[in-house]
């Protein structure tokens, strides 16, 4: 599933190529994505994009008075091409901003495209921002603020780092390589963390997200950016996709577990 990084890198190329550019048609092929697409996506053709945002996993475009929300869901992507190139087998819906076109390719349509109509606040009663935490990279994300959010939870960090309630956009992958920069065991109860195990863990949040945005994402399930080059932070992983191998830091092996049906690693040495 393509997470926080992979979303920003796609934000930003999208931003980059049609902010400013006005919409002269939006094709939907297929609508049944994992919700119907909404035929008020059309109200966008004719607007200029105003620019390009990012909630969570959220790609926000904005129109205007107009808002769509696309969320890539588990095999979606964006791609920039030629508005002559054919369409590929599981591309959907196409925004046409003239000799080039933004096209949304999801094999398994787990992916969504919502219209909002833009009003003062609307984030704040949208459906699907309703629970989500503070964004990594805001001045609402603080390690005090992390470390209250931990207080009094059973459930393991993981599965808090996991449910976007503390942080959002941190996704199996950079969890299980924050965890293993700050030296915490995956499975360890929230709210046993210290103050000084949350403000470890809410700097090593930030850096792999940071890390894996400059590496242009991760490939394990074929992402590729906007302009089809694909991400590299999978080949820098301290410890996920690493299991048997030796520990970088301490030399012990690293371990694999499933916790809340997601493959995680970790070193049973040096997480404590």
């Amino acid at each position: 599933m393509p997470e926080l990084p992979e979303v920003e890198i796609t934000k930003r190329g999208v931003d980059l190529h049609f902010t400013g550019q006005r919409l002269l048609a939006c094709t939907v092929r297929q609508p049944r994505l994992r919700w119907p697409v909404p035929v008020q996506v059309q109200s966008c053709v004719k607007q200029i994009l105003q620019g390009v945002e990012r909630r969570s996993k959220y790609m926000l475009m904005d129109f205007g008075g107009q808002v769509l929300v696309v969320h890539l869901g588990m095999s979606g992507s964006m791609k920039i091409v030629s508005a002559s190139t054919p369409w590929d087998k599981h591309d959907h819906i196409e925004w046409n901003f003239g000799e080039k076109v933004l096209r949304y390719n999801d094999p398994r349509r787990f992916g969504s495209v919502e219209y909002v109509e833009k009003a003062p606040g609307w984030e704040n009663s949208f459906i699907r921002f309703a629970k989500l935490g503070p964004e990594p990279f805001s001045e609402a994300f603080t390690p005090e603020s992390f470390f209250k959010a931990t207080r009094g939870k059973k459930v393991s960090i993981k599965a808090l780092l996991l449910s976007g309630l503390a942080v959002v956009g941190v996704g199996n992958i950079y969890a299980c390589e924050a965890l293993f920069r700050s030296a915490i065991r995956p499975g360890k109860a929230a709210g046993r963390l210290s103050r000084a195990n949350t403000q470890a863990l809410h700097a090593a949040v930030v850096a792999v997200l940071t890390e894996a945005i400059e590496r242009g994402g991760s490939t394990l399930r074929n992402f590729q950016a906007i302009d089809g080059e694909l991400g590299h932070f999978q080949l820098h992983c301290d410890v996920y996709g690493r299991e048997g191998q030796p520990c970088k830091r301490c030399g012990g092996a690293v371990k694999r577990r499933v916790m809340n049906q997601r493959s995680t690693f970790y070193c049973a040495q040096c997480q404590e």
